[in-house]
């Protein structure tokens, strides 16, 4: 079933037009489509009759008098509804609230340095715990927690790429590997 709508004709006349004629030198029709004066005064309008704006738009060039890097420059503002863009995550350009605000979180979030465990960790967990920052004994709770803080913090994307913090993520990886492999067969069973 097809719906019948009312549709207004392109070519329909402006119903905020003014009681005036064209403003076409030496036409008297009634003006009842508007046209903009020129392309830095959109918002100002000449008024003509259907014939005279006919015309009108068929000469109308936005563009007419732009070089080829002013229109490139002209799309790419269009592209963002003529408002100012940055790339995501800064504010007008420079550190951002976003950028602020993970600082401080990171702050808060930082584990404290904890001391390398003491002697009585078995000896092929020592290296482990030394690269998560933990003490022994250590609870499977502790571990994961910790392996989370330090992977969100070392994790490439959070540091742009950077090949260093890859590999220290490899290195967290390996040792929450190892320890969680030999604290779950240890794990008190409640």
């Amino acid at each position: 079933m097809r719906l019948n709508t009312v549709r207004k004709r392109h070519f329909a006349p402006d119903p905020t037009a003014p009681a005036a004629c064209c403003d076409m030198p030496g036409c008297a029709e009634a003006a009842a489509y508007r046209a903009p004066k020129s392309r830095e005064a959109l918002t100002e309008y000449w008024w003509f009759c259907l014939e005279h704006v006919r015309q009108y738009n068929a000469k109308w060039d936005f563009y007419k008098g732009m070089s080829s890097g002013q229109i490139e420059q002209e799309l790419r503002r269009d592209a963002g509804w003529q408002r100012p863009t940055w790339p995501l995550g800064r504010l007008g350009g420079g550190p951002g609230v976003i950028d602020e605000l993970e600082a401080a979180i990171d702050q808060f979030t930082r584990a404290p340095a904890q001391p390398a465990p003491k002697p009585g960790a078995p000896a092929e967990l020592r290296q482990p715990l030394t690269i998560l920052g933990l003490a022994w004994p250590t609870d499977i709770d502790t571990l994961k927690a910790r392996y989370k803080t330090l992977a969100k913090q070392h994790h490439p994307d959070a540091n742009g790429g950077d090949r260093a913090a890859e590999e220290r993520l490899k290195q967290i990886n390996l040792a929450y590997a190892t320890l969680r492999a030999w604290l779950r067969p240890h794990a008190t069973v409640a």
